[in-house]
């Protein structure tokens, strides 16, 4: 059992807290201390963003953060250096770690020694929005070898049979985008992304999380029972950016939103299926 098969197995029926940080922000040296205050607060699972010049599915919080990032000097070969410092800590060296970033950097690093060097500096997952899993045989067949999770994206206006797809190629789980459009944070949970968690939990069989405009407590509440996860990224970023001290704010926002998890926490048994 890997590190995503053992946190999943091990939630104890409530979602997962998956936080999010673009890594080299909001200084190159940042991200290995930010994602050690996530884990200390509760963090399940930590969401890396490698940073791009052109972040199609980010909004303008998540682009700033990548514009900074990408001054400060972060390159690709960076963010999988960041990983393998983590690794060689106690204290994050068993918390699942993913990336979530662009083809182009992946494919100007080259395919394989990308998927290579990750597995090698100890990436669990990898997200890669731009990435249809129609276009992705080589890439699937990559992560497989190299013992990496593919996880690809369904939208709110993604087809039952589509959402079968999308989850029988992702290793482990899928990424729900709760809204048609980019990431950021929003004040309101809407009515259609009830409705599509409900499509996804009926077709889907493996777990899913869920993500874009994912804000604060109450939103964890309110979502928490429709899937296996949340991830909270502009929120976070924010924090940062309000923040004296960065580490301490994404501390403070990752222990209210555990603690909201920790409040839907149930027994889990048979009948609920992939939950």
């Amino acid at each position: 059992m890997n590190r995503i098969e053992r946190v999943f197995a091990d939630r104890g029926g409530r979602p997962l807290i998956i936080p999010f940080v673009t890594a080299g922000y909001p200084e190159l040296d940042s991200t290995v201390s930010l994602v050690q205050a996530m884990v200390v607060a509760g963090a399940d699972v930590v969401e890396i963003g490698m940073p791009f010049s052109d972040p199609l599915a980010d909004g303008p919080t998540i682009q700033r953060s990548s514009e900074r990032a990408l001054s400060n000097g972060m390159t690709v070969a960076r963010v999988l250096s960041v990983v393998a410092e983590l690794r060689a800590d106690p204290l994050t060296a068993e918390v699942p770690l993913v990336l979530m970033g662009y083809c182009n950097p992946i494919l100007r690093f080259g395919l394989e020694s990308f998927l290579r060097t990750a597995a090698e500096a100890g990436v669990d997952g990898l997200i890669v929005p731009d990435l249809p899993p129609e276009e992705a045989t080589e890439y699937r067949d990559g992560c497989t070898q190299h013992g990496l999770a593919a996880i690809f994206l369904m939208a709110p206006n993604t087809t039952d049979e589509r959402i079968r797809v999308v989850d029988e190629v992702s290793t482990h789980f899928s990424y729900c985008v709760s809204v048609t459009g980019v990431t950021g944070a929003r004040g309101d949970v809407h009515a259609r992304t009830i409705e599509f968690l409900g499509r996804v939990r009926a077709h889907a069989r493996k777990p899913f999380v869920v993500g874009f405009g994912v804000k604060r407590a109450e939103h964890v509440e309110r979502l928490g029972p429709l899937a296996d996860g949340v991830v909270v990224g502009s929120a976070l970023i924010d924090a940062i950016d309000d923040a004296a001290d960065p580490a301490l704010a994404v501390s403070s926002t990752v222990k209210e939103l555990r603690a909201a998890a920790e409040r839907l926490e149930r027994p889990v048994g048979p009948e609920q299926g992939n939950r």
